[in-house]
């Protein structure tokens, strides 16, 4: 692994450390998503096949995010609304692609999107992370299904982590898309 990359994974993992922290601290439940939660389920079964993401996405419930932001501002967090994106930023780093993004809990990322985000599942503790359970990974990736999205679906199913029993639960417009991925490899 090169000094960049191995730099890159260490920040990642600090923010999303202090991130968890303080909310574990305040008793406020959230799980890692996206590229870094899928990074985390990955690495644990093959790190060669793991690739990094730039930010970190975080579920969390809307009636907590000023607690949020007030909580994450002594941690160097700042919180920011922008284009339609709630997000913190690290003041050590503020930039947009470095934060860590914010979704909803029970709410569609966008209006168009089949489904909403899943409520919280029972959470893969990693390192002090909370991180999503891989079923619930999937259904975000298919239901975003952009082409990052895809790609992570299939490191996940590169990897054996999509079971066919966890395929049978996903509605059909989504057993679709992941039928779409495979055939695409």
């Amino acid at each position: 692994m090169n000094a960049h990359y191995e730099k890159h994974v260490e920040q990642l993992v600090e923010v999303a450390a202090r991130f968890a922290a303080a909310l574990a601290k305040a008793g406020i439940e959230y799980r890692i998503v996206g590229g870094l939660a899928v990074y985390l389920h990955v690495n644990a079964i093959d790190p060669l096949a793991a690739r990094l993401t730039r930010d970190i996405d975080a579920a969390v419930r809307r009636t907590d995010l000023h607690a949020i932001a007030q909580l994450l501002k002594p941690v160097g967090l700042e919180f920011r609304h922008v284009a339609g994106v709630d997000m913190l930023v690290d003041s050590r780093e503020p930039k947009a692609r470095s934060a860590v993004h914010l979704i909803f809990v029970n709410e569609k990322v966008r209006q168009h999107y089949i489904e909403t985000v899943p409520d919280f599942s029972p959470a893969l503790n990693v390192d002090g992370l909370f991180v999503a359970p891989v079923s619930d990974l999937v259904r975000m990736k298919l239901t975003s299904f952009r082409d990052k999205d895809r790609v992570h679906v299939r490191d996940l199913d590169s990897v054996g982590l999509i079971t066919p029993e966890m395929e049978a639960q996903f509605p059909e417009p989504l057993r679709q898309r992941l039928a779409q991925v495979r055939a695409t490899e």
